[in-house]
């Protein structure tokens, strides 16, 4: 039993710390302008020279709870809103799937 508590003990820090170091590479893929270039069309705390085509990026957990919602929107909004300027990153292999995991993590904590 001792044995494993400690495993479990274990994990959750190497956990927390991959959780977090996933949250750093979707900031830095959000706000590189050559891969996510989110900065581009949205404001995001933390960036710098934001456009305006696009929402601000916040409080983003609670207007899509279910990550699948934005999962789906980086990787092809078109299928949803055909009319969008929103690049499809994901039908055009601009970002893997990833990246666009990594980019809803950091999204989620906006």
């Amino acid at each position: 039993m001792l044995a494993w508590a400690l495993i479990v003990t274990a994990a959750v820090p190497a956990t927390t710390a991959r959780a977090q170091s996933t949250v750093a590479e979707g900031q830095r893929l959000a706000f590189d302008r050559t891969k996510g270039n989110c900065l581009s069309c949205h404001e995001i705390k933390g960036g710098d020279l934001p456009g305006s085509i696009g929402p601000a990026l916040k409080d983003i957990k609670s207007k899509y709870p279910d990550r699948q919602d934005l999962i789906a929107i980086l990787t092809d909004e078109t299928r949803r809103n055909p009319q969008t300027a929103m690049p499809p990153f994901g039908r055009n292999r601009i970002l893997t799937e990833q990246e666009i995991d990594a980019i809803v993590d950091f999204l989620q904590t906006l």
